[in-house]
């Protein structure tokens, strides 16, 4: 048989069928297997890295390949141990790509230490809203005599008297002396004063007066 007649035989094109049938298979077959050998396109949950160490985070990680990335240290949290993962990014259960990276916060070790302002004379609301901008916290009120009420007189932390400029921990309370605003005459002064002898002037002091 020649080969014009070949190719246009039955038997030519039944070949031809079978070749690309098998050649079909054989791609599809291939990309499925590359598909299951590298996750390609699958997507994983992203798991909850709250109070895991940075070590066990990107071990976890590391174990359904996503990347980790450690952004940046917080204020401490004491709901958190120190040290431990705070945010995430993306949240727990989110479902990613494979080789996503997951970017963390972590607590700070303790508390930071802030400077104490000058808070003598001043109101004790307005001491108030300087401290807890600052994160301190307010502790026992004693008040003593003194002509302005609620100004503040003196600032302690056990039991210690605190100037401006000195440095404590964030989240700590400090104690205040207020004025109670009663001062007036001592007891000592108005028994002075009761003792004194009271002069009335008589009729002659009042007409040389004239």
């Amino acid at each position: 048989m020649s080969w014009k007649k070949f190719l246009t035989s039955p038997t030519f094109f039944k070949h031809l069928a079978l070749a690309l049938i098998i050649t079909v298979l054989f791609v599809v077959g291939v990309m499925k297997f590359l598909s299951v050998a590298t996750n390609h396109g699958e997507e994983i949950p992203v798991p909850n890295l709250a109070k895991m160490s940075v070590e066990k985070a990107e071990e976890r990680l590391n174990d359904i390949d996503l990347e980790f990335h450690l952004l940046d240290t917080v204020d401490y949290n004491p709901a958190f141990p120190p040290y431990s993962i705070v945010e995430q990014d993306p949240l727990a259960g989110v479902t990613v790509k494979d080789g996503r990276k997951v970017y963390v916060k972590i607590n700070a070790g303790g508390y930071s230490k802030v400077t104490l302002p000058d808070l003598v004379q001043k109101t004790y609301r307005q001491a108030l809203s300087t401290l807890r901008a600052l994160g301190i916290q307010e502790g026992d009120v004693k008040y003593v005599e003194y002509m302005a009420k609620d100004v503040v007189l003196e600032v302690k932390q056990n039991g210690k008297k605190l100037k401006a400029g000195d440095r404590i921990l964030k989240n700590s309370k400090i104690d205040f002396v207020l004025g109670d605003g009663k001062t007036g005459f001592q007891e000592e002064e108005l028994d002075s004063v009761n003792a004194q002898e009271i002069l009335v002037p008589t009729e002659e002091d009042l007409n040389n007066a004239e």
